[in-house]
């Protein structure tokens, strides 16, 4: 039996973790031309199928997700407007990655290259066409761009350890987490061991600064982040293992950078079913519709209106907080019948605790729905 390593798979975006279609080749024919696709996130990706073209294939791809505008293109520039990635060993003609880089005999060696435009630069390209004079300079992307891998006296990139990984962390120092694992990745693995925690509050730090240091390395390497999430998904739905904090790390994962991994939300709710993970999805959800309410309205999350109703009340309290900031007037009356309830709760804020009660928070989620 072949190894997980070694077991053929179908290609995946670098941004959001989600399969894509096959390449194909556009409309309009030019002489140079790859098959290009895109995938629901909005990046935009070309098919490089021998391997060795791989520098046209990046051009091609940069100026078609510009709508075709090389004026545009080549004013961009990369991490502060747009985003890169790419996969290796991939096969046109059965459209899958292939680790081994031969299959039945023949050589794989194509490539998939993406590239994601920053939301201002994309808004640039869709009416350029009817602006020619539109600016092509946006803001940096969130949760510092600029920052560099870490390096020492010598020059060379810095390698993570263990204990240097959690003193960072006891000091909330994101903007060292973040050099550190541009320079190691393995400090993202480092993080996420903190997650095991007995305590509740220490979880919930933790889960929100691994979000805040992904948003940040996400602005240069979406891809192990996207590798990060995958394995959380995988360890929350493994029977034999805890899924300490691992729910709350997606949640706060996807809340920093919704742009890049807001097509993960909706498989939060896949946790549901399972009381030890429902609260950390009801909180997780609440995160990232405090700036992305939109991502949690794509969702079922009309699945989740009985919890209103629910013998725990921090569970009520979770539920009116999200479907206050989701706008979700469907369930406005249930949420008002908890504004008499006045049992005091501790919620966390973007992993800080918050002592409140129900009652304040189901007034919180009235009126946020009526300003709507």
């Amino acid at each position: 039996m072949a190894e997980k390593s070694e077991v053929n798979v179908a290609p995946w975006c670098p941004f959001c973790g989600m399969d894509v279609g096959r390449p194909s080749d556009q409309v309009e024919r030019k002489m140079t031309e790859f098959p290009v696709g895109r995938c629901e996130c909005g990046a935009v990706y070309v098919c490089d199928a021998t391997g060795h073209n791989v520098g046209s294939a990046m051009v091609e791809c940069l100026v078609h997700a510009c709508n075709d505008e090389w004026d545009l293109a080549w004013e961009l520039i990369p991490e502060e407007d747009y985003l890169t990635g790419r996969l290796e060993n991939y096969d046109d003609v059965t459209h899958q990655v292939v680790p081994k880089r031969n299959l039945d005999g023949r050589a794989v060696r194509g490539v998939l290259y993406f590239v994601r435009l920053h939301t201002e630069v994309a808004e640039i390209a869709e009416r350029f066409r009817k602006k020619q004079q539109a600016p092509a300079g946006t803001e940096p992307a969130p949760a510092a761009t600029g920052l560099q891998p870490a390096v020492d006296g010598q020059g060379k990139k810095v390698r993570a350890g263990k204990q240097k990984v959690r003193q960072l962390v006891e000091a909330d120092d994101v903007e060292a987490l973040v050099s550190l694992a541009l320079a190691d990745i393995r400090t993202l693995r480092f993080i996420q061991r903190l997650l095991y925690a007995p305590d509740e509050a220490e979880r919930y730090h933790v889960a929100w600064l691994l979000g805040r240091v992904c948003a940040g390395v996400a602005s240069r390497e979406p891809g192990p982040v996207a590798d990060l999430l995958h394995r959380l998904f995988e360890a929350c739905t493994d029977s034999a293992a805890t899924s300490w904090g691992m729910v709350e790390a997606i949640g706060a994962i996807i809340a920093n950078r919704p742009d890049i991994y807001g097509a993960f939300t909706r498989h939060l709710l896949n946790f549901m079913g399972d009381r030890a993970t429902q609260e950390a999805v009801i909180w997780g959800l609440g995160e990232i519709a405090a700036s992305r309410p939109d991502l949690v309205r794509k969702t079922p999350f009309y699945s989740t209106f009985h919890f209103l109703g629910h013998d725990s009340p921090r569970m009520r309290g979770l539920m009116a907080r999200l479907l206050g900031r989701i706008h979700a007037t469907e369930a406005s009356f249930q949420v008002m019948a908890l504004q008499k309830d006045g049992t005091e709760i501790t919620i966390f804020e973007q992993g800080r605790p918050l002592r409140t009660t129900v009652a304040a928070l189901a007034d919180q989620a009235v009126r946020e729905m009526h300003e709507k």
